[in-house]
């Protein structure tokens, strides 16, 4: 099957292999000529930046590079990033790379010409209302993972280092311009990393679909989007250079992202405090919590998982199937089935409980976590009890 396409939803976005070569003319239709490619640090001397550059160059662009940024971004990154922008004269960002040079990418864009700091744009009641729309620069989205879907989102996630917090910047307009999606970019990308990046995209989808808000079109993406993943993940992680099975899981990724304004979950809700006080990977910790997760909102998603596990043609059906099938995906992509597996202990359980019923993804757990249920949780998945 040919995996090429031009779609406008939610945005531009242009698909297929080899479709990177479209982003001189993706700068030209923004109308900026000094991008600040912004990256991940790890990626920053690697061929897939490096060559991105030297065609940007040879298309007449005077495109630069921010690579500064952590795993999981902080408001430092952030701040650094807005400082090589404006001391470049750039005009527009390339947010290039996984969920940290994408989140980073997207709140340098936004940030570029607000007065007010990032933290006052945090995605609480209508906080966006008070940027100035026309201080966003224009942003361009280029993900080499399939992951986190921000490539098509309209938020990103940043730490704040002093409260040890990670915030979700919220504004309709940092949902990027163009999207070139290319699944020959993500061929290099390690096993356990094509794991975790993975299991993050089918973690947005899961919870999209278990939310309880009324969401036809969210719900239906989502069930779609883990189709994709049941049938591509395992194969990505077992052979690389599958092409077919990392355009589907770049696909699934993008949908998940699409899919979760219907809402998230106690997945998220633990694994952004583990995530800001462990700095662990994000994909990786959605996976562990996963199951643990699945059996704490039972009761409430029984009836819609029954109707997934169909869809999907599990061997086993209803929950029981979809819980036998998550366990063995897991097992078989090499996910720690408990917290040990990221250096995760139960010193800080209570903090990390506190921290999980306040982040904005709690509201959409389909059972509502309290305190003690998100302890609950947490002691499970270290407990390893399911």
């Amino acid at each position: 099957m040919t995996m090429n396409a031009n779609w406008s939803f939610p945005t531009d976005i242009r698909f297929g292999a080899g479709r990177i070569a479209d982003l001189p003319a993706a700068c030209r239709d923004l109308g900026t000529a000094r991008p600040l490619l912004v990256t991940d640090a790890g990626l920053a001397d690697q061929p897939i930046v490096t060559d991105t550059l030297a065609m940007l160059a040879a298309a007449g662009l005077k495109a630069g590079l921010f690579a500064d940024v952590k795993s999981n971004p902080v408001g430092a990154n952030l701040d650094a990033g807005l400082a090589a922008y404006r001391a470049g004269g750039h005009d527009g960002v390339i947010a290039f790379g996984g969920g940290s040079g994408l989140d980073c990418g997207k709140a340098i864009g936004f940030m570029s010409g607000q007065q007010r700091g990032v933290w006052d744009f945090e995605d609480i009641g209508d906080n966006w209302r008070r940027a100035d729309p026309a201080g966003i620069a224009p942003i361009i989205a280029v993900p080499t993972t399939a992951g986190t879907g921000s490539e098509v989102g309209r938020a990103a996630v940043i730490t704040d280092e002093e409260s040890h917090t990670k915030k979700v910047i919220f504004h309709p307009r940092m949902l990027p311009g163009i999207v070139i999606i290319d699944p020959e970019l993500t061929l290099g990308l390690p096993a356990p990393l094509t794991a975790a990046t993975g299991m993050d995209a089918f973690a947005h989808c899961l919870e999209a679909y278990c939310a309880p808000a009324w969401h036809p079109m969210a719900a239906g993406i989502a069930v779609e989007g883990m189709r994709l993943v049941k049938g591509a993940l395992s194969r990505a992680v077992a052979d690389g250079a599958d092409i077919e099975a990392r355009a589907d899981m770049m696909a699934a990724a993008a949908m998940g992202a699409v899919a979760f304004q219907k809402g998230l979950g106690a997945i998220h809700a633990l694994s952004h405090p583990v995530g800001a006080l462990f700095d662990s990977h994000h994909g990786l910790t959605n996976a562990i919590f996963m199951p643990y997760v699945l059996a704490f909102n039972r009761t409430a998603i029984a009836n819609r998982i029954d109707r997934l596990a169909a869809w999907l043609e599990l061997g086993t059906a209803g929950f029981d199937g979809f819980m036998e099938w998550v366990l063995a995906l897991r097992s078989e992509i090499g996910i720690p089935h408990t917290l040990a597996g990221i250096n995760v202990g139960p010193e800080r359980a209570d903090e990390i409980a506190g921290m999980a019923i306040v982040d904005p993804t709690a509201g959409g757990n389909p059972v509502p976590l309290t305190k003690e249920g998100a302890r609950a949780i947490f002691d499970a998945a270290l407990a390893g009890r399911v």
